[in-house]
């Protein structure tokens, strides 16, 4: 399973086990681990991703989570997600260590093209018990597909293309046909009749196609039959930011003791860019156990606690920058534009971002963003002051109303016992901001440094992540008092 890495890692915090009582595969662990309220058996679920190419890390596994993502909004129980090769042996044992582990429904996604080793169809058709068939209105609906790229390619032999591809409409009997996106179709296929075992739903590897199918597989007979009775469950996700997350384990604890009804709720925690994830799924029914859970961590954790309705900092920042009509502008270093890029991430954003300058070399922080070259000899160019030239300094270049200004040391070399690898200065300039004493100073500064932890990547996808909660400060309230000062922090 693609998990993002360990900075994306879902954890358990008071060590319960989930409420089947088996290991959670796809490692996402359950916090609380406890039942849902009603006390009924979920219809669960396993997703079977295919592909060598995925297997050994040439792709990324991107349909596996967003499959658990979907099945969770219907009430299913995403049990698993497993990861094979192109061998059939290995496909199908996959399928039956599924199928013996009670899933209803299992998903597989890849391995529906028309070359050699695009076995899923034909292994899944075995394992319901299903002969294969051709399906000659698919075959020609394939064909007129393919009709375009051939005339693009007058070279390729028509015949011979036609040949290669038929094997993609041959399609277990009685199965649901899903009409392709690209060229391959999707499938579900039940059980054979008499027969016991999970509804097996077969879409293609590209995320694009296998999106589109999703919709039109979860509208068919055989699918609905496979979940029926589905548990219906609601979710609620609130954030943190400046928090450990052995911290959410103590919360957890102190909200049993302090008689927080937990056992309707089942939480995860997940530590994604530097922030604290609390993901919670519980049945309506449990709808005021989940809010006094909310409220226990609001009151606990008032100024970590940023987004109590599952927002993200980039769409606070972005809806505090179109909401105020104020511009920003970015003067990055060690972070090399992943900041100016993250900030235009959301469609729109050029209603607010005015541009950036990647100014990695001290003459190019001095040519591209007005720093000063003593301020750099002096100081150094990882160093809060030279973070707020860049922050001013972006602002002034641009003309925008708020600035960022990144400096740091990534690493895995360049750093010092006074700045060791993982130090970076940031700062947000705001035109309207207010000096220490509270008096309009035609702005002021947000100013931190922070040693963060971590690999090169880590350090400077963490930087971004900073810099957002500095921002999403300013554009909240403005920088006054202890805030406009500069600060030494480990985060």
């Amino acid at each position: 399973m693609s998990s993002g890495g360990s900075d994306a890692a879902r954890s358990p915090v008071s060590g319960h086990a989930p409420a089947s009582g088996r290991a959670p595969v796809s490692g996402r662990a359950p916090v609380s681990g406890h039942a849902p309220v009603s006390g009924r058996a979920s219809v669960r679920a396993g997703i079977l991703v295919t592909g060598t190419e995925v297997l050994t890390g040439i792709i990324s596994d991107r349909n596996g989570p967003w499959l658990s993502e979907r099945l969770v909004e219907l009430g299913v129980d995403a049990a698993m997600i497993q990861i094979v090769g192109d061998r059939p042996d290995d496909l199908m044992a996959a399928l039956r260590f599924m199928a013996d582990d009670g899933m209803a429904l299992i998903v597989t996604s890849g391995g529906l093209g028309p070359t050699a080793d695009d076995l899923t169809a034909e292994l899944v058709g075995r394992f319901a018990g299903r002969e294969m068939v051709l399906d000659a209105e698919l075959e020609d609906r394939i064909a007129e597909i393919l009709r375009p790229m051939m005339s693009r390619w007058p070279g390729l032999d028509p015949d011979a293309i036609r040949e290669s591809n038929r094997k993609q409409a041959v399609v277990p009997a009685g199965a649901t046909i899903l009409d392709p996106v690209g060229t391959a179709p999707g499938l579900v296929v039940p059980p054979a009749a008499g027969a016991s075992g999970p509804t097996v739903v077969v879409l293609p590897g590209p995320p694009r196609e296998l999106h589109e199918m999703w919709e039109k597989a979860v509208r068919t007979e055989a699918f609905r039959a496979a979940i029926a009775g589905a548990t219906v469950y609601r979710r609620g996700i609130m954030r943190l930011y400046g928090i450990p997350e052995s911290e959410i384990a103590n919360t957890l604890r102190a909200a049993e003791d302090a008689g927080v009804p937990l056992e309707p709720l089942e939480i995860t925690t997940c530590l994604r860019r530097g922030e604290i994830e609390v993901a919670t799924r519980y049945e309506e029914a449990a709808e005021a156990a989940y809010e006094s859970f909310v409220e226990f961590v609001a009151t606990r954790h008032p100024s970590q606690l940023f987004s109590r309705d599952g927002s993200t900092v980039d769409e606070q920042v972005a809806s505090l920058l179109v909401r105020s009509g104020r511009t920003v502008a970015v003067a990055e270093s060690c972070t090399g534009g992943l900041m100016a890029a993250r900030l235009t991430e959301r469609a729109g954003s050029s209603d607010y971002f005015l541009g950036g300058a990647v100014v990695y070399s001290n003459e190019a922080k001095v040519a591209l963003a007005g720093v000063d070259a003593a301020l750099i000899e002096r100081f150094g160019a990882v160093s809060t002051e030279v973070a707020e030239a860049l922050a001013s300094g972006a602002a002034a270049r641009f003309g925008a109303e708020v600035g960022i200004g990144i400096t740091g040391i990534a690493g895995p070399g360049g750093g010092t016992e006074d700045k060791p690898v993982g130090t970076v200065c940031f700062s947000v300039w705001s035109s309207d901001g207010a000096s220490s004493d509270g008096a309009s100073s035609g702005g002021a500064h947000l100013t931190r440094r922070a040693v963060l932890p971590g690999s090169r990547s880590d350090v400077r996808e963490r930087s971004t992540t900073v810099t957002m909660h500095l921002l999403r400060r300013v554009l909240s309230s403005g920088p006054s008092g202890a805030d406009a000062a500069a600060g030494t922090e480990r985060a």
